[in-house]
C-alpha cells in the first residue's frame, strides 16, 4: 500500500499541468483548457480521469499522435445540430468547443445535439454536462471508449470500450443531479488508481477468457471488463457507441485505437453531447422547485442500517468544496510520476513539498 496522499493547492496543480502540456507543444490556450478539464475531475473525486492522465497525454503529444494546432470546425449543421470535426486536437479542447456550440444552439432553439469525430480521449465525461448547468440547461454526454476491453454479450472478441454516459440536471437550492457512469463495471482509470494504491479488484469487474474472476490490476490485460447489469449494460454500451461513433463517422468496434499502447496513431474518437432547455416543457422556476422537492424527499427517505442515502453528484459537490479548500489529493505514486514528468519536460515547478 502507498502512503497518505499529499495535498497540492488547485491553483498550483493547474499551473503545473498547463505548463506541462505547453512544454509538450500544445497551444497555450489549449493547454489551459486541458489542465482545467482534467483537474475538474480530480476536484470531484474522479481521480482516475484527472491529472493521472497527464503523463500518457504528454507521451502521445510528443510522439505525434495529436494535432497540437488544430482547426476545430463544424462539418454539418442545422439550427439544432452540428457535426464537429476536431482535427485530431486534444480531446478536452475539442469536446469543450462542442459543448459550447451545443449550449449556444440550445439557448437559441431550445435543444441541440452535437456529434464529434476526429477527437481524442476527453477525460471524465461528467465535466461536460456540468458546463450546461450555469445556463440552466440539461446536458447529456456519451462517448466511445478509447480502448476495447469488452466483448459483445456471449462473445470473446474485445470490440467495445467503457462507453460512458453522463447526465446533468439542474435543480434550485439543492445540488444538481449529475450522473457519471461507465457502462462497464469499472473504468480503466479506476483500475489504474487501485493499482497505484496496491488494492485488489472486486470480483465481478474483470474475468479471464474462461470466465474466472481477475482481481489483480496487473492482470487485467489477460481478460476483459464486464458490463453493468449483464446483457442490459452491454446493450446500453453498444447503442452509445453507435450514437457517439457510427453516427458521426468516428471510430467504433474494431476501428478503435487503444491510446494506452499506441502513441502515434490518431484515434478518431467519437463523442456526442445533447443540451436542452427545461422551459420547453414547463416554467423553469417551477421545474427547479420540483427538482428540489423530489431531491429532498429522496434524501429524507429511510436509509438501510449503517448506510446513507446518496444521490448522483452530491458527494462530488462536497468533495470539490473540500479539495478546493485543502488542496487536490495526490497518491504517493502519482506525485512521483508527476515529478518525473516535470524532470522530463524541465518544468520550473517539480511539485516539491
Amino acid at each position: 500500500m502507498t502512503g497518505s496522499p499529499v495535498r497540492v493547492p488547485y491553483e498550483r496543480l493547474h499551473a503545473f499541468a498547463t505548463a506541462a502540456f505547453a512544454a509538450a507543444g500544445v497551444r497555450p490556450a489549449h493547454a489551459e483548457i486541458t489542465a482545467h478539464r482534467l483537474l475538474e475531475a480530480d476536484l470531484r473525486g474522479r481521480d482516475g480521469h484527472g491529472i493521472i492522465r497527464a503523463t500518457l497525454y504528454v507521451k502521445r503529444m510528443r510522439a505525434g499522435a495529436y494535432n497540437l494546432d488544430p482547426t476545430i470546425r463544424i462539418e454539418r449543421e442545422s439550427p439544432v445540430s452540428a457535426l464537429v470535426d476536431g482535427d485530431n486536437g486534444v480531446g478536452q479542447v475539442v469536446m469543450t468547443r462542442a459543448v459550447e456550440i451545443a449550449i449556444e444552439k440550445a439557448l437559441a432553439g431550445g435543444m441541440a445535439w452535437v456529434g464529434v469525430l476526429n477527437g481524442n480521449h476527453a477525460g471524465a465525461g461528467g465535466v461536460y454536462p456540468a458546463l450546461a448547468l450555469p445556463h440552466d440547461l440539461i446536458g447529456i454526454y456519451m462517448a466511445v471508449g478509447n480502448a476495447n476491453t469488452m466483448p459483445p454479450w456471449g462473445g470473446l472478441d474485445e470490440l467495445l470500450g467503457t462507453n460512458p454516459l453522463t447526465v446533468a440536471i439542474p435543480a434550485g437550492e439543492e445540488p444538481a443531479i449529475q450522473l457519471d457512469i461507465a457502462t462497464t463495471m469499472t473504468s480503466h482509470g479506476t483500475i489504474k488508481v487501485m493499482a497505484l494504491e496496491g488494492r485488489t479488484l472486486p470480483e465481478g469487474w474483470v474475468v479471464d477468457r474462461e470466465g474466472n474472476p481477475i482481481t489483480d490490476p496487473a492482470r487485467v490485460g489477460e481478460g476483459f471488463l464486464l458490463p453493468i447489469g449483464g446483457h442490459k449494460g452491454f446493450g446500453l454500451n453498444l447503442v452509445i457507441g453507435m450514437l457517439a461513433g457510427v453516427l458521426n463517422g468516428a471510430a467504433f468496434g474494431a476501428d478503435v485505437i487503444d491510446h494506452r499502447f499506441d502513441h502515434t496513431t490518431p484515434t478518431n474518437s467519437g463523442q456526442a453531447f445533447f443540451a436542452m432547455r427545461p422551459d420547453l416543457f414547463r416554467d423553469l422556476d417551477e421545474f427547479k422547485a420540483d427538482m428540489d422537492r423530489h431531491i429532498r424527499a429522496f434524501l429524507a427517505s429511510t436509509p438501510m442500517p449503517d448506510r446513507t442515502i446518496r444521490l448522483p453528484g452530491h458527494n462530488a459537490a462536497r468533495l470539490e468544496a473540500e479539495n478546493r479548500r485543502l488542496g487536490v489529493p495526490l497518491k504517493t505514486a502519482l506525485h512521483a510520476d508527476l515529478q518525473a514528468l516535470a524532470d522530463e519536460l524541465e518544468l520550473d515547478d517539480r511539485l516539491d513539498l
